[in-house]
């Protein structure tokens, strides 16, 4: 006698549906592009700071909620680049990166640096479902200490995870 239990079967289609709406947002963050317009420009510890901003803002993001952090193969975005700038304001290319890599959301960014005093974090939330720029954040650093760049970074990233909604 083979009786069928329809309880099972309700019960494994819950947790597949659970796990599908409980799974991490997928977030891809492109590497800082320094805007150095002090009369010396790019000098190297602004570019290993400029540097250090996609790894700090990853972690902060993570640290904050369930977030899944996915990188962009870097041949991709070479070959979509057409420029310093262009991703930052092209997000709908921005946004088909994002698509091929199935992500959610896609952060372009910049360190604008107009004065050796302060500079600016100038990020673009763009929605990659949509190709939507969804928000824009400034985020200003007075001073070069480390300390600043990671309070910046902390500030930026529970803009954007307040704005994504998690």
């Amino acid at each position: 006698m083979n009786i069928k239990k329809p309880g099972i079967n309700i019960v494994l289609i819950g947790i597949a549906f659970s796990a599908s709406v409980n799974a991490a947002t997928r977030v891809a963050i492109l590497n800082f592009e320094l805007m150095d317009m002090t009369l010396l420009p790019n000098i190297p510890t602004e570019i290993t700071r400029t540097a250090s901003m996609k790894p700090l803002l990853e972690k902060a993001i993570k640290n904050i909620g369930d977030y899944e952090i996915i990188q962009i193969n870097t041949n991709e975005i070479a070959h979509a680049n057409a420029g310093i700038s262009y991703l930052y304001k092209h997000h709908d290319i921005a946004a088909s990166l994002g698509k091929q890599s199935g992500i959610d959301w896609v952060i372009v960014a910049q360190h604008s640096k107009p004065s050796f005093l302060y500079s600016y974090i100038k990020a673009k939330l763009i929605d990659v479902k949509t190709s939507n720029l969804l928000a824009q954040f400034y985020i200003e650093l007075k001073g070069t200490h480390r300390k600043v760049t990671e309070h910046g970074i902390k500030s930026l990233a529970k803009k954007i995870t307040r704005k994504i909604g998690k």
